[in-house]
């Protein structure tokens, strides 16, 4: 009998220590997944023609090109989500992990439970455009058009605007509700998930972000508008289609 589930999500574990590839694999592959595991960038390339996998874990300290690195390729070449693994577990560090597009990141060593959970945190995210909303297929403001269905962000000449899955999740619980205040307290539950331990700085550097991919710095517009000591709000006409 043929079966209709889901195959399993499939993670992709970047690290040059054997030990730490070795012991998260066979954790999730416990959990349901199935992992593959590599030990640096040319490696990660050759995986990635092979097979793209659903799920990045990318360590930052690896042999010639670090992950922080390949973490910006892989945001501007439309790649899977990424969780960063770093030593280095600084709140410093968080932001400019998450500045170059990374959708969530846990100082090493982890828990893998931890781990576990934050990878299906960022799967839930990645799924929710498709599955949660098929009847608001696109909302439409200032020129730009939010697609839910292929979570893409294109402007008003039709250029398509990369976004992490942390963006996408944000812009669209902004633009959701526009003209309304939101906290940052609201915004990480509605873009993360009431499970989520994220912090309200990440909230800031996200925000940041997509006001530089709308352009809100050169046009004036100011789409997304910090309200001093309660949140942000979107600041503009929305149109669902």
């Amino acid at each position: 009998m043929k079966s209709d589930a889901a195959p399993p999500a499939r993670i992709l574990i970047v690290d040059d220590d054997p030990g730490i590839r070795e012991v998260i694999s066979d954790f999730l592959v416990r959990h349901g997944f199935e992992a593959d595991a590599v030990a640096d960038g040319p490696a990660l390339a050759r995986a990635l023609a092979t097979k793209r996998p659903d799920l990045i874990v990318l360590d930052v300290m690896l042999p010639g090109e670090d992950g922080l690195s390949l973490c910006r390729k892989l945001a501007a070449a439309h790649g899977p989500p990424v969780i960063i693994l770093s030593a280095m577990g600084d709140e410093t560090d968080r932001i400019v992990g998450l500045e170059l597009g990374a959708d969530d990141y846990l100082p090493k060593p982890c828990n893998p439970r931890e781990l576990l959970a934050r990878i299906k945190a960022v799967l839930r995210r990645k799924e929710d455009g498709g599955l949660r909303n098929k009847v608001t297929a696109t909302l439409e403001f200032s020129g730009w058009r939010l697609d839910l269905l292929s979570r893409e962000l294109r402007s008003e000449d039709g250029t398509v605007v990369p976004l992490s899955s942390g963006e996408f999740a944000l812009l669209r619980a902004l633009v959701e509700r526009p003209q309304r205040i939101l906290t940052r307290d609201q915004l990480l539950e509605l873009a993360r998930g009431p499970d989520s331990d994220a912090y309200d700085r990440a909230i800031d550097v996200q925000i940041s972000r997509l006001r530089r991919k709308l352009g809100d710095g050169d046009t004036g517009a100011d789409l997304i508008r910090t309200v001093r000591n309660e949140g942000y709000i979107f600041n503009a006409a929305v149109t669902q289609k």
